[in-house]
């Protein structure tokens, strides 16, 4: 068994945190899942229901800070957000039914990730009226 060399020593150094940002990024899913839902934001006018929003992307052990523009994922997210909202303006009114079908207030998937624009967001179980509201995630830029 050869002794590690002082080059060897400082590869495997380095390797280490690279490794660790490689087995706690966020699944592939929860990155489509956000860009999917900050599209049906800009193309379709809706809002986030931040609570909601968090605990899907908490079900997929990812965070809000994540996946937003200035987080250490957002710009993969920014690349698979472009391309969804380009595909949903292509065919707005189907895609804004089919988001809202599965996000919104009534969604079969989850209800109240996709809030209408003038919607106020439900309260969270178990809060006082008139708690403050969480604020909303920043939806990417185009």
């Amino acid at each position: 068994m050869r002794p590690f060399t002082p080059i060897a020593l400082a590869a495997a150094l380095a390797a280490g945190p690279a490794c660790a940002e490689i087995r706690n990024a966020p699944s592939p899913r929860a990155l489509e899942f956000s860009a999917y839902i900050f599209a049906a934001v800009n193309v379709c006018g809706y809002r986030i229901g931040a609570a909601p929003f968090e605990a899907l992307l908490a079900k997929q052990g990812t965070r809000v800070a994540d996946v937003q523009p200035g987080g250490p994922f957002g710009s993969r997210v920014q690349m698979m957000f472009t391309l969804m909202s380009n595909q949903m303006q292509m065919n707005r009114e189907q895609a804004c039914l089919a988001v809202a079908g599965e996000y919104g207030p009534e969604g079969n998937i989850a209800r109240n990730v996709l809030l209408p624009a003038g919607a106020e967001q439900p309260a969270a179980e178990g809060a006082a009226p008139g708690a403050t509201k969480p604020a909303e995630p920043a939806k990417p830029a185009q």
